[in-house]
Formats: structure tokens, sequence, C-alpha cells
């Protein structure tokens, strides 16, 4: 086990594996595997379990060896984005009893300087989660102002995004900005920091530029529309989400189909047969779930964590929902690599 799987702790692990409602032989796809977890715990939980794991992190699954070794023939993990699960899973494993996502970066992704995550410590600004396609680097550094400004302001819900914007285009006329340390010393300049904050000013352009780079919420969308095609009558749906524009999608998501849909809009002509799309989940916490005083005092990391957990119906899979509806900022969509 290397030192990054240790210092992982997953989060909300009682929850999730209460929410899946495990039973013996059962087969569940772990969508996230990063240090793997979840997917051990679920391993360990029932007899004769068997799960399919995906990861994008090429760094993740050379890691996961031993893990696969050690559970002889019941781990399958693959290289793969989530927003791919409905692809991966049909070659893989057919049908699933459950499905889960723990939506945002890993433990040894952020602690590892290299990765370019953190602002906490130096290294790369590359926060890219897979091996290719452009890094933050690269897109603060070729980006216009005003782009830079939609995604911080989008994605991170930063209100100073302007500013922030020009003072990136300003440094990057003496030279590129290609570190964590350079980027987070923009931003403390620019914003400064209030006394007894314990936010830092770096935290929500950090934030966007990461779901920027990886289309984490179109991801998430296309994982949801996949998972709801996959599961048969009776599948769980287990989502961990880590901040409110992925907590925003999984409850619109789920919202939508927990209730009759009726197709075309209500200020349309009538007629004299509607189509009525049935629910194609039950909602099973109507309320999200959160950590415990014992798990935030364990484990801090855990303080924004959210899950939401719905059953599939026999009802048909809904159409794809158009991104705005699920709340997605500019329309970001998964499964085509970079928008």
């Amino acid at each position: 086990m290397t030192s990054g799987q240790a210092r992982h702790i997953p989060v909300l692990l009682r929850e999730v594996l209460d929410a899946l409602a495990l039973k013996p032989g059962a087969r569940i796809i772990d969508g996230t595997f990063g240090a793997g977890g979840y997917s051990r715990a679920i391993l360990d939980a029932a007899a004769d379990v068997q799960v399919l794991a995906l990861d994008r992190d090429e760094t993740a699954v050379a890691a996961a060896a031993p893990i696969v070794a050690h559970y002889a023939g019941r781990l399958t993990i693959v290289l793969a984005p989530f927003s791919a699960l409905g692809d991966v899973a049909r070659e893989n494993l057919t049908p699933p009893a459950g499905i889960v996502l723990d939506i945002g970066v890993s433990s040894m992704q952020i602690d590892t300087a290299e990765r370019g995550f953190s602002f906490m410590a130096d290294g790369p600004l590359d926060m890219r989660m897979g091996p290719t396609g452009p890094t933050a680097a690269d897109f603060i550094n070729t980006a216009d102002e005003a782009e830079i400004a939609d995604v911080l302001y989008q994605y991170g819900e930063e209100r100073r995004s302007r500013a922030i914007a020009k003072a990136i285009l300003r440094v990057r006329d003496t030279g590129p900005i290609t570190t964590t340390r350079a980027l987070a010393a923009i931003l403390e300049k620019t914003l400064g920091r209030a006394r007894g904050d314990e936010k830092h000013p770096a935290t929500r352009t950090f934030q966007a530029l990461r779901i920027h780079i990886n289309d984490e919420l179109g991801e998430l969308a296309a994982a949801l529309e996949a998972a709801e095609r996959l599961l048969p009558p009776g599948g769980r749906l287990v989502v961990v989400t880590f901040h409110s524009l992925e907590d925003r999608i999984v409850k619109r998501f789920l919202a939508r189909r927990s209730r009759p849909q009726s197709p075309g809009s209500r200020h349309g002509p009538p007629s004299q047969s509607i189509q009525v799309f049935e629910p194609s989940f039950r909602i099973v916490n109507r309320n999200p779930l959160t950590a415990s005083v014992d798990e935030l005092a364990a484990n801090p990391r855990a303080r924004s964590a959210k899950l939401r957990a719905a059953e599939r119906t026999t009802a048909p899979a809904f159409t794809p929902d158009d991104p705005a509806e699920l709340g997605i900022p500019g329309g970001a969509r998964g499964g085509s690599g970079r928008r």
C-alpha cells in the first residue's frame, strides 16, 4: 500500500455502505476508485461481492495493482472517466446492483505537489486528473480576460473574478505563469486576506480551474445519465459531492426523475393525449446526509461532503437533460473530452 493510499480516508463510508444496501453476490460499480477506499469496504462488507472500478487517473490505476491482486478476481479496475461507465460496464459487468460516485479530487492528488491541485505546496500548474489535455497553466496563459473571468465566476463562484483575470493578464505579459505558488501569489496580492478568514484567497480560483480543466460538471451529468440507463429495478445510485455546484446537479437530476414528467412546454397548445414519463428513481434520503461530528474530527475534508441516494424503478430512463436544467454553467457536457 502506498503512502498516498494510507493517508486516504473514505468520506461518509458507513453511510455509503448503508445506502447501497449490499447483498451477497452483488455487482457494484465504483465510478471513482481513487485510493480504493469505497471499493475495499464494499468487497469486505458482503460475501462474493464483485466491483468494477473506474478511474481516469493512470497513477491511481497503477497503484491499485496490489488491491486487485488481494481480492483475487473480485475487483476489476479500468482506466476511464466515470462519464464512460456505460460503455465500460457493458463490456465488463452487467447489470450492477449499485453504482457509487465520489465526486471531486482525491486526497492523493491534493497531497502530490507535482499534480498542481493545491496552493499549499509549490508544483507545476497542471490540475489534470488524466494524462492528456490542456493544463491549468495552458488555460491561464492563453485564454482571454473574459474567458478567465467567466470560468472563475461560474465554477468557483468568485465575485472578484474580473479583478483576478486582469491581474493574471498583467503578470503573464512579463512571462508565463507555470507554478501553483506563482498563481497563489497573484491571488493573494489581488484579493488580500481578511483577519480571521480561514479560507485562503486562492481556494475558489483553484477550484474553478480544476473543474474547468477536467470538465467535472459535464462528466458528472454524463455519469448520472449512464447510471440511470445501467441500473436495473431496485438498483441503487449513491453520489457523494463536495461543493454546491456538484450537489445542485445531483439534486436536480434526482428531483426531475423522482416525479412524473410531461414533455413539451406548459405554454404550448393542449394535447388530446399527453405522454407522461413515470419516475425512474425513488429518492432514498430526502435530505442529503453529512458527516458526523466524530468523522469531522478524524477527517476535516469531510466537512463539505453530502450524500444523496436513489433507487431505480421499473420505468424507462428519461431523455438526457439540457445542461441548464441541471444547473451546469456554460452548458458543459462530459463524455466527449474537452468542451
